[in-house]
């Protein structure tokens, strides 16, 4: 039997804390298929994490070990988090009870982490570092890295890249200034990439050959339900300002496959990129905020499964559109999110029964 013909994709991966669990679960399913190759990866925040974890593993034995890493990474995150949790006894999954919650956010504008210690102890760190042959990573010429930050000081994009990539540019691309002490790289300080780029595709699509790229989205970008408690009113803003750079690359690739298909650009230089989405509206949209800092291992687990399911349901209905075109109407949502529309956002844009765009 001849081998089936390889499918190289481009990965954009959101940050969302814990929530990046579901994204563990959506690239556990994607390594199953052993004709998809991935050329580049794109990641914020616990994006950022799960990219670096997947690409070392793919770099040390493959789609089997990338998994694996995976999985080690985030069972240990849920051992470090069992180790410092101070809230383990509620019912259920343990999710901070939300007055618990909005009290502890009060604290975070009101005090810094500096005020509370002069040293930086991100548990994460060490984690990385156990688990991450970060000198291996930089040594790769197979995997394209583009880790998203912050530049504190003018507030632009530093995307940094495979080569040069160390656990400090990680932790900044988690960094939420309010919790944790800032990195600082080259004297220069570096926040969560969320805050502008939250994934950058654009530099992934400029610098491979790859034209699908695979957006696995955590912030849900429409919500029908007016939030009116105080931990709800900073999740929904949170989640907009944390959507509006992918909605702004969104635009512009939608503009830039317009044009090409109507003649106006020429040229090698500018190709069609096919979009696609798997997102996580449905697992994700209904859980507190206070679930996003929750890395208990029933709650994790349960969330990768849900990443897993959804993977799976993409595959099986858009899987065969990759190479030829998008799998969602991009076109119609840009114009929605962005006053080029009467009609309402319609949050079923998304779902994946919703028809393709197939520009």
């Amino acid at each position: 039997m001849a081998a089936s013909k390889k499918r190289p994709v481009n990965l954009a991966l959101q940050g969302g804390g814990a929530h990046g669990a579901f994204t563990w679960g959506v690239l556990d399913r994607l390594l199953e298929e052993p004709d998809l190759v991935f050329t580049a990866i794109s990641g914020t925040s616990a994006g950022a994490m799960n990219a670096v974890v997947m690409a070392e593993g793919l770099l040390e034995g493959g789609n089997e070990r990338a998994r694996a890493q995976l999985e080690e990474f985030w069972l240990g995150m849920a051992d470090a988090a069992e180790r410092l949790q101070p809230f383990r006894n509620w019912p259920g999954y343990s999710l901070i009870e939300p007055f618990l919650y909005e009290a502890s956010m009060a604290a975070t504008r009101m005090f810094s982490p500096y005020d509370f210690s002069a040293s930086d102890t991100n548990p994460l760190r060490e984690t990385l570092k156990s688990l991450i042959d970060f000198e291996k990573v930089r040594r790769n010429r197979t995997i394209k890295l583009f880790i998203n930050t912050t530049h504190v000081a003018t507030g632009g994009l530093r995307c940094w890249r495979e080569h040069e990539l160390t656990v400090e540019m990680v932790l900044a691309s988690a960094c939420l200034p309010s919790l944790f002490h800032t990195p600082m790289i080259d004297n220069e300080g570096y926040w969560d990439g969320g805050y502008i780029a939250n994934p950058a595709i654009e530099p992934m699509t400029r610098a491979t050959a790859t034209n699908d790229v695979i957006i696995v989205q955590l912030n849900p970008i429409v919500r029908t339900e007016l939030p009116k408690k105080a931990a709800e009113i900073l999740d929904r803003l949170s989640e907009i300002s944390f959507n509006a750079s992918l909605v702004t690359e969104l635009r512009f690739i939608a503009e830039r496959n317009r044009l090409i298909n109507a003649g106006e650009l020429l040229g090698e230089k500018h190709r069609k990129t096919h979009l696609h989405m798997i997102h996580g509206d449905q697992a994700l949209g209904e859980l507190p905020p206070s679930s996003k800092l929750l890395a208990e291992r029933k709650f994790l687990l349960s969330l990768r499964d849900k990443g897993r399911d959804a993977a799976s349901v993409w595959l099986e209905r858009h899987g065969k559109k990759l190479g030829d075109r998008s799998s969602f109407n991009y076109n119609r949502l840009v114009s929605q999110l962005t006053q080029d529309s009467d009609e309402n956002p319609d949050p079923r844009l998304l779902r994946e029964d919703n028809p393709a765009d197939s520009q």
